[in-house]
C-alpha cells in the first residue's frame, strides 16, 4: 500500500489524512504538541469549505456540531446599515448555508473521523527532502501541512520569504454561556477597525474585533484592551464582550510573496503552509480542506504521483493564491482604512451599491464544487 506522512495535525493536516485514506493511502500523521487539546475560538465554513467536507464524508457530522448561519452584512460603529445579505438569497445562489462551529469543535470531529494511531503526537519532524525521506524513513507523498510558518517549507522552499506582517491585529473571543440576546450575524466596519461575529453551534458566539496596530503592541489585560476599544459601538458588541472572560490575541501574518510551486518532489504544501492570508474574507481553513480534497482526488495511490502533484498544484495554486490577493485587498478597504474621508466614500459607495451585487462578489469565491475523491 502507498505510504502518506502528514506533517501537523491542524484543520488542513487532518482533512488531508481523511482524503488521502479515502483515496486508498496508508497515513501517519505527525503533530509536534505533545496532545491534541481544545484550542482557538471560532471560525465560519462558507458554502466551498461546507461541500469540501462533504466531499471528506464528513459534512453531516460537522453540520450536526455547528450553527447555520443567518442573514448578515455590513454596519458602521453606530450600527447603521451599509449593506444586508438575505440568507433565503445567499442560500439560492451558494446553494448552502454558511456554518459557525467552533475550531476546536471542528477540529476534534476532523480527529474523531480517523482511525486511532493514525495522529502521532509529541513528534517534531526535523528533516525532509524532496524523495519523499521524513527524519530517515522514506515514504511515497509528503503533505507539509505544519503552517503559516511550516518548517518544510522553510526547508525545501528556501528562497519563499518568511510571513509578513499585515499591518493588524485580531482579539478573538467565546461568550461563556450560550447566548439569550438579539443578534444578527454582522462585519462592522470602523476607521481602522473591524468587528465580526458568529454564532456557534453550542449556543455561544464567537467574536473577533481586529485594529490597525505595530506588530507586538501587546497589553497585560487584552479583554480589557478589547472592551476599550470596540466598547462604543453597536449593540450587542459590548454585551458580547462583557459575556466573555478570556480573550486571545495575535499578530495577523501573511504570505505576501506567493510560493512559486506547492510541490517538490514528493513534498506536497497545504494549507497555510502553502497560502496564509489574513482572514478577511473568511477562507483561510476552507482554502485548506479545499487543498485536502484536491490532493486526494489527484493523487492515485496506484497510479502516476509525478503527474498527481502536478495537477494538484495547477488547481489549487491560482485559485487559492487569487484567495489570498483577494482577502488582502478586502483587508486594505475594510478594517484597513481609517482615513475619515476615505471611510465616508467608501461607506457612501458601499450603501448606494444594490446588496446582490456584495453576494455575487462573495459567490466568486465560496461557489467552488470539488471533485470526486
Amino acid at each position: 500500500m502507498a505510504t502518506a506522512v502528514v506533517v501537523g495535525a491542524g484543520i488542513g493536516g487532518l482533512s488531508a489524512a481523511i482524503g488521502l485514506r479515502r483515496r486508498g493511502w496508508d497515513v501517519t500523521v505527525l503533530e509536534r504538541a505533545p496532545r491534541i487539546t481544545a484550542v482557538g475560538a471560532g471560525i465560519t465554513l462558507l458554502a466551498n469549505g461546507v461541500r469540501a467536507l462533504d466531499a471528506l464524508g464528513v459534512g453531516a457530522a460537522v453540520r450536526a456540531e455547528g450553527q447555520v448561519e443567518a442573514s448578515g452584512g455590513l454596519r458602521t460603529p453606530n450600527g447603521r446599515w451599509l449593506t444586508r445579505i438575505d440568507a433565503d438569497a445567499m442560500n439560492r445562489v451558494l446553494g448552502t448555508s454558511a456554518i459557525g462551529i467552533h475550531r476546536a469543535t471542528l477540529h476534534r470531529v476532523l480527529h474523531d473521523s480517523l482511525p486511532a494511531g493514525t495522529v502521532v503526537t509529541g513528534t517534531e519532524v526535523g528533516d525532509v527532502a524532496p524523495e519523499g525521506r521524513v527524519d530517515g524513513r522514506v515514504v511515497d507523498l509528503v503533505v507539509a501541512a505544519d503552517g503559516i510558518n511550516s518548517a518544510v517549507r522553510r526547508r525545501l522552499w528556501p528562497d519563499v520569504p518568511p510571513p509578513a506582517y499585515a499591518g493588524a491585529t485580531a482579539w478573538r473571543g467565546v461568550t461563556d454561556e450560550p447566548w439569550r440576546g438579539p443578534l444578527v450575524v454582522a462585519i462592522t466596519w470602523g476607521p481602522g477597525a473591524e468587528f465580526g461575529m458568529v454564532p456557534l453551534g453550542d449556543g455561544r458566539v464567537y467574536w473577533f474585533g481586529s485594529v490597525t496596530s505595530p506588530p507586538k503592541a501587546w497589553h497585560d489585560d487584552e479583554l480589557a484592551a478589547v472592551r476599550a476599544r470596540f466598547g462604543g459601538w453597536h449593540d450587542p458588541i459590548p454585551a458580547l464582550m462583557s459575556a466573555t472572560t478570556a480573550a486571545l490575541r495575535d499578530d495577523l501574518y501573511h504570505l505576501a510573496t506567493p510560493v512559486p510551486s506547492y510541490v517538490h518532489g514528493r513534498v506536497a504544501l497545504l494549507g497555510d503552509a502553502a497560502h496564509a492570508m489574513t482572514p478577511n474574507l473568511g477562507q483561510g481553513a476552507n482554502q485548506a480542506i479545499e487543498d485536502a480534497v484536491v490532493l486526494a482526488s489527484c493523487c492515485d495511490p496506484a497510479g502516476d504521483l509525478a503527474a498527481g502533484l502536478a495537477a494538484y498544484d495547477a488547481q489549487r495554486r491560482p485559485r487559492s493564491q487569487r484567495v489570498a490577493r483577494a482577502a488582502y485587498q478586502m483587508a486594505r478597504i475594510g478594517q484597513g482604512l481609517h482615513n475619515p474621508v476615505a471611510v465616508a466614500l467608501r461607506n457612501a459607495v458601499i450603501r448606494l451599491t444594490p446588496d446582490n451585487a456584495g453576494l455575487r462578489q462573495m459567490a466568486g469565491f465560496a461557489r467552488w464544487n470539488p471533485p470526486t475523491i
